[in-house]
């Protein structure tokens, strides 16, 4: 249940400091929140955010936004941004083009001094910035920083739902926040309906012209659909990496596997479609390696291809297009 806060001013007339006291015991501990009362004025909002609750004001005045699960759902919201990583957002975002948002630039050198300029009083930090996260919260102490990205360990689906119905939260969109829930369950839910356990699945990344191995569970982004829709792996290998570009198994080991079913997240799209260098596409590259032409999912054509901006938009919608893509085509084999 979240809790939204009332916070007082800290200088007001006594007889109305004795009926602001009365009516806050009825309503929670409103006055518990001690610094932050002192801090800030106006309506807050408890969040469980990766660090424990974390009370957000609403609506936030300025917020710099990081993870790049969540900039299409808050462009899609409306959510005005004073600062955010631009250079890795997907190219089809207003923030784009928007020049009054500061840009941070990519995790890898990123300029975090912007930060400051921006003065925001929320931040957003997930996925490829969370490395920075103890650096963030130094050049904004005063902002509520809120990461929501998933956790080790706990059920990927619930943490992504649980990520976008926080965030609505935050920005008063709980009811569409509750129907991309429910879209989401719905795929899920088809796809479990569809599927045959008794056919072998396999995860493919290409990147750099190359198709490489998205192991089951530990593999980016692809790895955890398998434990999400209980598919049966074609291949496990010992020591199977997260890599953003997939693990360099042979192609020929993955046709050795003869997965019915072959599911493929296209690297080069994502970033290409910001950069506009050419690339060779997944279907290309699936079509033009003879080692998977005898393939049981090439030969009957069940290849599933993640959404083109999925590389740069892991978030929730994301998976409920593909399932939704999944859903379709096991539905049509059957």
């Amino acid at each position: 249940m979240h809790r939204r806060t009332a916070l007082f001013p800290a200088v007001i007339a006594s007889t109305a400091a004795l009926a602001l006291g009365l009516s806050a015991c009825g309503s929670g501990d409103a006055a518990g929140a001690g610094a932050e009362d002192d801090a800030a004025s106006g309506e807050t909002v408890s969040v469980e955010a990766n660090s424990g609750t974390v009370e957000v004001p609403v609506p936030p005045q300025s917020v710099a936004a990081f993870d790049n699960r969540t900039f299409k759902l808050l462009d899609d919201w409306g959510v005005e941004l004073s600062a955010g990583a631009v250079s890795l957002m997907r190219a089809d975002l207003s923030y784009k083009d928007d020049e009054s948002v500061l840009d941070t630039g990519n995790h890898r050198e990123p300029d975090l001094e912007t930060i400051v300029e921006a003065d925001p009083d929320l931040v957003i930090s997930g996925q490829r910035y969370s490395q920075y996260d103890e650096d963030i919260a130094e050049l904004a102490p005063d902002a509520a920083m809120v990461n929501l990205d998933p956790r080790e360990g706990e059920d990927f689906g619930e943490e992504l739902k649980r990520q976008v119905t926080e965030l609505g939260t935050i920005f008063d969109k709980e009811a569409e926040a509750q129907a991309m829930v429910d879209e989401y369950d719905e795929a899920v839910s088809r796809v479990s309906a569809a599927y045959d356990s008794e056919d072998t699945v396999m995860g493919v990344i290409t990147s750099g012209g190359d198709i490489n191995y998205a192991a089951p569970t530990e593999g980016r982004t692809l790895g955890p659909v398998f434990d999400v829709l209980g598919l049966t792996p074609a291949l496990e290998v010992d020591e199977a990496s997260e890599d953003h570009q997939g693990d360099d198994i042979s192609v020929e080991a993955i046709a050795d596997s003869n997965p019915d079913w072959i599911l493929v997240m296209d690297r080069d799209a994502g970033v290409s479609a910001n950069s506009g260098e050419e690339y060779t596409p997944a279907q290309d590259l699936l079509a033009d390696s003879a080692a998977l032409q005898n393939v049981s999912a090439v030969e009957e054509g069940n290849i599933v291809h993640m959404p083109e901006y999925t590389y740069l938009d892991e978030g929730l919608a994301t998976y409920t297009e593909f399932f939704s893509s999944v859903a379709d085509s096991m539905e049509q084999a059957n």
